[in-house]
């Protein structure tokens, strides 16, 4: 099979740039009030794509399967999605119970996403500035946007200079896409941990990292000629190639109640409380892991020198969690194990644990390696920033804040999905029991578990100290799956509809 050169101007930008620099922000999720209009200003739209150079502004649209089914595309072309993406976040309570999205998270308490509340289209609009976005806005709320859709919500960002809101800096360790697709596929065992992914990871119709094409919607040639040809299948015109799932989740973090209960475990000595703020994260506030750095870079670590310093290390030094305790959010994230937990060792003990004979620790029993897993976060602040010590003011004002967490995955239910149900809400991720994420989790009872309101430290005399009665400290306020298209099958779909 030809391997073909990859087609950035039918990328929306978003996969490859990320806007960082593009500090003002607003989204937009929309109603399709007039399908006539709808389809026509979707067509006319000025999407950036990936082939541009940075630009001061960006425009990027992503669709629900409810929004293609308002646009009347027929059902047998949705029928192509992921399961995952036609039935939504909210469409199984199944899903809100492996999401963790269970008490205050419940989906019928979200601002937007349940039902009657759910959107059509997300349209993402970056600028240079807070005021230029603004005024970005305007202008296209001045076109037949009126008409076409209802607005509903317009999630405003704040810019907090790469510090998520409880005062971590953030963003700071991504996978490297393979644009030039010089990686071999379908590798195998890849014993090294590395940052370099398959293109297939987080665009589709190209090769993950099984060396497969994962599934999407593929039309009869003459049904979508304008349309690129699917590689995998030259006969067929892929809808999919050059898009991703778009993961879109309002994240409000309890800032006050974060601080001033690490206050109250650390006795108030500012010291302990930061330290027992950093285990928890994984990471030191201005960054660094709190293990060793290595002196080899990693496969796909990029060459500035913030990447390579923050990103060169595994936990291969740390076994125990010691130094970086097993349930700690970065390590739950991205655990960051090859394919075989461990060290490579001889061809006689990989065998060994390839045939389920190992006895390792608990923690060695892991559920997948991380190269299968991995999503890319394109996520924006909102709210006033709050520091601890104005957390710790009884009187600072109660004013929402949080993460519009943004992911791109081409496999929403093994990439998204399995890490938030595996590893972020999971209560026996490393052979843990009775913790979840201490950021994320909801504490919710789950059968088999009454607790979850549990983080352990390891200690040098193998007693860990564990902290209890964890509150929650980041509630879901909404929610859904998008179809972040190619350039041109977004044009396809804005004439498909019946």
């Amino acid at each position: 099979m030809a391997i073909s050169a990859v087609e950035l101007s039918d990328i929306q930008a978003l996969l490859r740039f990320g806007h960082g620099r593009l500090k003002g922000a607003t989204f937009f999720l929309l109603q399709i009030a007039d399908r006539a209009a709808a389809r026509a200003w979707l067509e006319a739209a000025k999407v950036t794509s990936a082939a541009d150079p940075p630009a001061p502004t960006a425009l990027q649209i992503a669709l629900t399967c409810d929004g293609l089914q308002a646009l009347g595309i027929p059902d047998s072309v949705i029928a192509g999605f992921s399961p995952e993406f036609i039935a939504g976040m909210t469409g199984e309570e199944s899903r809100a119970r492996r999401l963790g999205d269970l008490g205050a998270s419940d989906p019928s308490r979200w601002d937007w996403g349940r039902q009657g509340r759910a959107p059509h289209l997300a349209v993402l609009l970056y600028a240079t500035t807070p005021d230029d976005v603004a005024a970005a806005g305007r202008a296209l709320q001045d076109t037949s946007w009126s008409s076409a859709f209802r607005v509903l919500a317009a999630l405003e960002t704040s810019d907090m200079d790469g510090i998520e809101p409880f005062g971590f800096a953030d963003g700071i360790s991504q996978p490297v896409i393979d644009w030039e697709r010089r990686m071999p596929v379908a590798t195998g065992d890849r014993i090294a941990y590395g940052n370099l992914s398959a293109l297939g990871e987080f665009v589709l119709g190209y090769p993950n990292e099984y060396g497969k094409y994962t599934e999407r919607p593929l039309l009869e040639a003459a049904q979508g000629a304008e349309l690129p040809a699917a590689e995998d299948q030259p006969d067929k015109r892929d809808i999919g190639r050059n898009g991703t799932y778009l993961v879109l989740r309002q994240l409000s973090q309890d800032v006050r109640g974060f601080w001033q209960f690490l206050d109250r475990e650390a006795k108030s000595d500012e010291a302990a409380r930061r330290q027992l703020a950093e285990v928890m994260v994984g990471r030191t506030m201005s960054g660094w892991p709190l293990v060793p750095i290595g002196d080899r870079p990693l496969a796909g670590v990029g060459p500035k020198a913030d990447d390579i310093r923050l990103n060169r290390f595994t936990y291969d030094g740390d076994p125990a969690g010691r130094r970086c305790p097993l349930g700690a959010h970065v390590r739950r994230a991205n655990p960051r194990n090859a394919d075989l937990p461990g060290h490579p060792g001889s061809l006689i003990a990989r065998l060994i644990r390839i045939l389920g004979f190992s006895r390792g620790a608990p923690q060695d029993d892991l559920m997948a390696s991380v190269r299968f897993h991995r999503i890319l976060r394109r996520g924006r602040e909102y709210g006033e920033a709050l520091p601890p010590a104005a957390a710790l003011d009884a009187g600072s004002p109660q004013e929402d804040r949080g993460l519009y967490f943004i992911c791109l995955n081409a496999n929403i239910a093994r990439q998204f999905e399995f890490v938030q149900n595996a590893w972020i809400v999971g209560t026996k991720f490393n052979g843990l029991t009775g913790e979840s994420d201490p950021l994320l989790g909801n504490r919710q009872p789950i059968a088999g578990c009454p607790a979850t309101d549990t983080f352990s430290i390891p200690q040098e005399n193998g007693v860990p100290r564990r902290v209890t009665g964890l509150p929650q400290f980041v509630t879901v306020r909404g929610g859904a799956y998008f179809f972040l298209p190619g350039i041109r099958a977004l044009r396809y779909l804005a004439r498909a509809g019946a």
